[in-house]
């Protein structure tokens, strides 16, 4: 059985993609397109902000690009330095919070220990924070993506906990895209099953399988990595096979 998958490899540098990995255990002939391309900004800004830990009672990252940001910021030999001796530690006295595994990876491999990897999504991170935050304690810092959800900014508002938002990446289509997925459908035929990783993802593709598909998008099941997914595929009229748990290949390859 094919299943086609709408997300960026999960690390260019260490073989199968673990999701292709996991499918491939069940027996699932899984392949990979690659949706977005990230443009990073902001990026002095940020390390202006990470310069002065003690401004804020903590970080946010709700999303592995937000920590890329971070890491491109200390490619550069002072700024590293900066970062080795003296800013980690500080930072390292206040929580850095994380919405799932793949983020808290990422704060690990910059020095950080992350806390709320188990929430999954922006919403129960949000409330994760809330449990854990007092009410007028310094603001956390909030390096996000241009195309971010308000589900989070929204409920920690609400609840009286600041939050200081950066952009420090813009989203766009892979420039691949559209012949990648031409190429998929003339040689491998209907997938039997496609998971979409973001509401970016459903934007940009949808159209393009509709048009390949043709009449036979009737056989596709459609899978979701995440509850955020599987709204935007409601949303554009997508019936959802299944949405994974949470949001590790081991949930996915169970769900389908």
């Amino acid at each position: 059985m094919k299943v086609l998958l709408l997300k960026d490899p999960k690390d260019k540098d260490s073989g199968s993609d673990p999701y292709i990995k996991e499918l491939g255990a069940y027996g699932f002939e899984a392949s990979l397109i690659p949706v977005l391309s990230f443009e990073f900004i902001s990026l002095e800004g940020l390390f202006e902000k990470l310069s002065y830990p003690e401004s804020y009672g903590g970080l946010v990252f709700t999303s592995p690009r937000a920590l890329e940001a971070v890491k491109l910021c200390l490619r550069e030999n002072s700024k590293n330095e900066a970062w080795s001796k003296s800013l980690k530690q500080r930072w390292n006295t206040k929580p850095a919070y994380v919405v799932g595994k793949a983020t808290a990876s990422l704060v690990e491999e910059i020095g950080l220990i992350p806390q709320g990897e188990k929430s999954g999504n922006a919403e129960k991170l949000a409330e994760y924070i809330c449990s854990r935050e007092k009410l007028n304690s310094s603001a956390l810092l909030f390096p996000c993506g241009a195309l971010k959800r308000e589900v989070l900014p929204t409920i920690l508002k609400e609840k009286g906990i600041a939050l200081e938002s950066l952009t420090v990446y813009q989203t766009t289509q892979h420039s691949d895209l559209q012949e990648s997925l031409s190429s998929y459908f003339s040689q491998q035929g209907i997938p039997a099953s496609i998971v979409f990783f973001s509401p970016s993802g459903v934007r940009f593709c949808l159209q393009h399988i509709q048009k390949l598909s043709g009449n036979f998008i009737n056989n596709i099941k459609f899978a979701a990595i995440g509850p955020t997914t599987a709204e935007a595929m409601e949303a554009a009229g997508i019936p959802v096979s299944c949405t994974a748990e949470s949001p590790t290949p081991q949930d996915l390859a169970a769900g389908i």
